[in-house]
């Protein structure tokens, strides 16, 4: 089958069943629940073969800062047969002119470099069974109130206004924070995803306030299994193995363009993604 015959089409709800069976096929964890936070936040379209979908892809807009394109997936069965660039092409008709990011695997790494997207980090994907971990004692739960503080500290080190996804993890999931002079200059989330629960974003002003902040969840969460999607620069990495979130795959960062920050450093960074998919 070419795929001049397979028919592209919006990504909607009645979608979503056969969108988790394409992520099973490919060794993804994600539940139903996941793939509809993911196309509440996003605009996509899936490939259609007959009756089957046999292709996904979505783009997730933070207003016209960034996009991210992620849940690329193409049935074993169609790849090999030019699938992946058509919806990518779809894709990045989506969205637009803005600069996008992506995380790739090393197989999609050549398709991406072709349609222009530059490497610009490494991720590290942690998961596992945590032991136990005594409770930071600079850590809190986050008020309502602190909302508009976490979106604030969360645009400054993403580089883009998420206020949307902040939301919709405030609705599933909970946030921590680290607070100062009555300030809010960190904080972390997390949420039920996959085979258990994940965390992130984790945005601080440092590493060890990433640790607290991590460590906050998983204090009260022994025997529990967690993933933690990092990159490599923040340091994090080894720190996580020892509370026995051991590394076991990542991805590649990417953009399209590179999104250029200003010449000072952003007085906070992001330790941990929201997931791959997200950023």
């Amino acid at each position: 089958m070419k795929t001049s015959q397979i028919d592209i089409a919006a990504f909607g709800p009645e979608h979503l069943e056969a969108a988790v069976k394409l992520s099973r096929q490919a060794g993804w964890p994600h539940r139903l629940e996941d793939w509809q936070m993911a196309l509440t936040l996003s605009e996509g379209v899936v490939a259609i073969a007959g009756d089957r979908v046999v292709g996904t892809v979505l783009v997730t807009p933070y207003n016209s800062d960034c996009a991210t394109i992620n849940m690329v997936i193409v049935d074993e069965a169609m790849r090999g047969r030019g699938l992946g660039r058509k919806l990518m092409d779809t894709a990045l008709q989506i969205a637009a002119d803005r600069p996008l990011r992506l995380v790739a695997t090393a197989e999609g790494l050549p398709l991406y470099e072709r349609l222009g997207f530059r490497e610009t980090g490494r991720v590290l994907q942690h998961q596992g069974i945590v032991g136990a971990i005594a409770e930071p004692g600079q850590t809190e739960h986050a008020a309502a109130g602190d909302i508009e503080a976490i979106v604030a500290l969360d645009r400054l080190a993403f580089g883009a206004d998420r206020k949307g996804m902040i939301a919709c993890l405030g609705k599933v999931g909970n946030f921590a924070v680290i607070r100062r002079d009555g300030r809010v200059c960190g904080f972390g989330a997390i949420r039920p995803f996959g085979r258990g629960e994940a965390i992130g974003p984790v945005v601080a002003e440092g590493l060890e306030d990433a640790k607290a902040l991590v460590a906050h969840f998983i204090s009260t969460r022994t025997g529990l299994f967690i993933r933690l999607d990092t990159t490599a620069e923040t340091g994090l990495s080894p720190w996580l193995a020892e509370q026995g979130l051991a590394h076991v795959s990542g991805g590649i960062a990417m953009m399209k363009p590179p999104i250029h920050r200003g010449a000072a450093e952003p007085a906070a960074s992001t330790f941990a993604l929201a997931n791959q998919a997200l950023g």
